[in-house]
C-alpha cells in the first residue's frame, strides 16, 4: 500500500516517542501489505475497527494509542488521519 501523510506519523514519533517501535512496525507492515478489503486488514489486525467511508482504526502499543487512517483499497492508497492516546480519541470524531 502507499502511506499518505506520514509526515504526521513522523510528528507522533516526536511527541510519544514510546510509541516509535509500534508505528515503525505498522508503517513497514502497511508499505508491504495489499489490503483488497477489510477481511485482509482484520485477519493481520483483530483488534482493528471499521467506520464508515473506509476509515479503520488501529490500536498502538497495547490499545495505548490509536491511529486513524483512510483505505482506498482499489487505488491501494493509506490516508493517515490522526494519531493520539486512546483518551484523545474518545473527543474525535471521524
Amino acid at each position: 500500500m502507499n502511506v499518505l501523510n506520514r509526515q504526521l506519523l513522523a510528528a507522533a514519533r516526536k511527541r510519544y516517542a514510546d510509541a516509535q517501535p509500534s508505528l515503525d512496525a505498522w508503517l513497514a507492515e502497511a508499505m508491504e501489505a495489499r489490503w483488497t478489503r477489510p477481511l485482509d486488514i482484520k485477519r493481520r489486525y483483530a483488534s482493528a475497527s471499521f467506520l464508515a467511508g473506509n476509515v479503520v482504526i488501529f490500536n498502538v502499543r497495547g490499545n495505548r494509542y490509536r491511529l486513524a487512517v483512510k483505505v482506498n483499497y482499489p487505488a491501494e492508497l493509506v490516508l493517515v488521519k490522526w494519531f493520539g492516546t486512546h483518551a484523545e480519541y474518545d473527543k474525535q470524531k471521524f
